[in-house]
């Protein structure tokens, strides 16, 4: 079992920058490829950025390249989620989420494939 507990979210102009963290507890951190997904109102939860157990690896949604940077600290215990140049259609609930696999398993952007979720945390772009 993991516990992934969001923070870091909040209200922002556009063109802001904020930078969300997921703290882990339970099983090891390093053996869970993570991800952060985000879910609008009335829209289904989308991938937003992962990366692989060691932190070398990382993909990111079309929509959030070159403006947000995904990062883990293992030693930590804990996930990151920079957003910078933010756009009022960043609104969302952002989750983060843990997924279980070998050392180079590829990462994948399936909400299904993942195994833990956290409670999310809410991040609002004002125009």
């Amino acid at each position: 079992q993991v516990r992934l507990v969001e923070s870091g979210g909040g209200l922002v102009q556009a063109g802001d920058s904020l930078r969300l963290s997921c703290a882990a507890s339970g099983r090891t951190f390093s053996m869970f490829h993570m991800g952060w997904f985000r879910q609008a109102p009335g829209q289904e939860r989308e991938f937003v950025a992962g990366i692989s157990r060691g932190g070398g690896n990382t993909e990111y949604a079309d929509s959030v390249k070159g403006r947000f940077t995904i990062s883990r600290d293992n030693a930590k215990n804990s996930l990151y989620l920079q957003m910078n140049s933010l756009k009022p259609e960043d609104t969302a609930v952002y989750y983060c989420a843990a997924k279980a696999g070998i050392m180079t398993a590829p990462i994948v952007s399936s909400p299904e494939l993942y195994n833990y979720w956290g409670q999310g945390t809410q991040v609002t772009v004002s125009s």
